[in-house]
């Protein structure tokens, strides 16, 4: 949610800025601003579009080496002008930008109000700035000092940068709970919500921690704690390359990631799994393997895409591993007490290493001392920083909102932890264990194949872009796919849909079936799929129209349902990986034919980095 970059060096900063808000543009927005030093300290906001912003400053002053610019996800205050970020303080020698929210900040501006200031917005930001600048005029301190008193006595999230129109070679950032990269480069340096703005200038990021702030002074950096203790910053190197960050020649981004994903499951399994040798070996739980095989019982938090990919973790954990899991909305999870012990596994989820829910769910899972494993897709964040152990995805940037190759990365990596378990605590047979192993390298070829039904898929949508409702259903491991399928139609869309248990649909849902109704069945050959041809049989004498996902060859299905997608066959526990993918094209075929923002979907961000 919202976007950060700021620079200071000796180019000119608006360039660098509007790129790297382009770049920002799919954690969601609903305005933008830069605020740009030269002699004067200028802010030019617009609520809308980056490009609407690019527009709106055509015909301003746009010189400055030192600038910042923010992409904003309305909290408090309506999305508009005055609300879009920057931020002046009272006199207007200070501009913040600011991710997150200070939840005492009504407190703070009644204080502030009281003695004489005005507020121009609706937002927490600006109450913020006005007390960076009371502190510093009042307690006669420079502007990092008072921003680091200030900081000590807001409560909430934020990841902040501030200017000085009095202090032209100073940038401030700081963190806690929302992301923060510094970018380092030589006598430049570059501040962003993640690596995205910066990869293309420099390799070298510093990753801010919680409650750390960093000082960019005269082309130096330091990096001190809220309580001002002075820290060491870790300079790490980036593995994005710029490429990564382009279409390449597709329309939008989903797109490209549905594409990809032959390449991202392998890379995500690549050095993890060999065939011929008989070996599953995940390297990040080595030293944790004996507590993590013997545990009484495994926790697996996330949100949205990643509990999907929970969901697929708990039936292969169980199957195979023969441990139970209970599978929790991280957003719940940390507000209802839960009942943890140290003998607890957590698997905490995220594409992003940056949700909110979920690392506040790891702190409480922490504090109750269970051992949490991280299945994350960014380098750096801060999900693998704050887990005992963990394994990367390797899916590569995800640019779309709606998550695709990460879903089926981290399924696939998952399916790699259930099987390693399994395999140490003796409960999968050696034929069985090989035959899981055979099969995993050659999901990416049958994905590539599955791939191929695009046209066919694209004929359905065709059929049904003007539907109201879709409901999705599966059995056994269709499941977590139907409700996936769901959540990408209603996310990029906004056509209501949604995922049951095709068991539970005679325990309501089939009182919605109509001439009207398409149901999606996932309805590959496994050991429910009697039961499966039953429910489209039901379906069918209410006069609902059939979109099957079969098995490659099957006609049984394929005769009863009004249209049908073929998938390769393979291992029951496997059919998660395949399935998913003619559900992530119909959602976006659908949503390109009805003219919505596929990568950018209404009040949508990427990367839920608030409450």
């Amino acid at each position: 949610m919202c976007g950060i970059v700021a620079y200071i060096g000796s180019r000119e900063a608006y360039p660098i800025i509007i790129k790297g808000l382009h770049r920002l543009e799919y954690r969601g927005y609903d305005s933008a601003g830069v605020a740009l030093l030269n002699g004067n300290l200028n802010v030019y906001k617009k609520a809308g579009k980056v490009s609407d912003l690019d527009a709106f400053v055509k015909d301003k002053s746009l010189v400055g080496k030192v600038g910042m610019g923010h992409t904003r996800w309305a909290t408090h205050g309506e999305p508009n002008d005055k609300n879009a970020h920057p931020h002046y303080s009272e006199s207007g020698n200070l501009a913040i930008i600011h991710n997150g929210i200070i939840e005492n900040y009504a407190s703070i501006k009644a204080e502030l109000i009281k003695r004489g200031h005005t507020f121009q917005s609706d937002t927490d930001t600006e109450v913020l700035i006005h007390l960076i600048e009371d502190i510093q005029e009042n307690s006669s301190v420079s502007v990092d000092e008072a921003v680091r008193m200030a900081l000590a006595e807001v409560i909430g999230a934020y990841a902040i940068v501030v200017m000085s129109q009095n202090d032209p070679n100073l940038l401030i950032a700081a963190r806690k709970g929302s992301p923060i990269v510094l970018g380092v480069g030589k006598d430049e340096f570059f501040i962003a919500s993640d690596a995205t703005p910066i990869v293309e200038y420099t390799k070298n990021v510093v990753y801010l921690n919680d409650g750390e702030i960093a000082i960019i002074d005269h082309g130096k950096l330091i990096v001190k704690t809220i309580q001002n203790q002075i820290k060491t910053p870790y300079i790490q190197e980036l593995e994005i390359k710029l490429e990564m960050l382009e279409k390449g020649g597709y329309d939008h981004f989903m797109l490209k990631e549905i594409y990809e994903q032959p390449r991202s499951i392998w890379d995500s399994m690549r050095g993890r799994i060999d065939a011929k040798k008989g070996i599953i070996k995940l390297g990040g739980i080595m030293e944790y393997e004996s507590r993590i095989s013997n545990a009484k019982r495994i926790l697996i938090i996330a949100c949205g895409t990643s509990w999907h990919a929970g969901l697929v973790a708990e039936y292969l954990i169980e199957e195979f591993a023969r441990i139970p899991v209970e599978v929790e909305y991280a957003s719940e999870f940390r507000y209802r007490n839960p009942v943890l012990s140290e003998e607890d596994i957590v698997i905490a989820i995220s594409q992003s290493g940056e949700t909110a829910d979920t690392l506040a769910a790891i702190e409480l899972a922490k504090s109750k001392g269970a051992l949490i494993f991280g299945v994350c897709n960014v380098v750096g964040s801060s999900i693998p920083r704050a887990t005992d152990a963990g394994a990367y995805t390797h899916a590569g940037p995800e640019i779309g909102v709606a998550s695709t190759k990460a879903f089926t990365a981290q399924v696939a990596v998952l399916t790699l932890l259930a099987i390693q378990i399994a395999h140490k605590r003796g409960t999968i047979s050696n034929s069985r264990y090989m035959t899981m192993i055979s099969e995993l390298e050659s999901i990416p070829a049958k994905v590539e194949k599955t791939l191929l039904t695009n046209d066919a898929v694209k004929i359905i949508a065709s059929k049904f872009k003007d539907a109201r409702n879709f409901l999705y259903l599966g059995r056994g491991y269709g499941f977590p796919v139907a409700l996936e399928g769901a959540l990408k139609l209603k996310e990029i869309s906004y056509i209501h849909a949604e995922g049951y248990p095709a068991a539970e649909m005679k325990h309501g849902p089939i009182a919605l079936i109509d001439e009207e109704m398409p149901v999606v069945v996932i309805a590959n050959k496994n050991s429910s799929y009697e039961k499966v041809v039953s429910n489209i049989q039901e379906v069918k004498a209410r006069k609902g129209k059939i979109i099957a996902i079969v098995t490659e060859g099957d006609d049984v299905v394929k005769n009863l349902a009004d249209y049908s997608i073929e998938i390769p066959e393979t291992d029951d526990a496997l059919v998660p990986l395949l399935a998913v993918i003619p559900l992530q094209l119909l959602a976006y075929h659908i949503a390109v034919m009805r003219g919505a923002n596929v990568d950018q979907p209404r009040n949508l961000a990427k990367s839920v980095t608030v409450e």
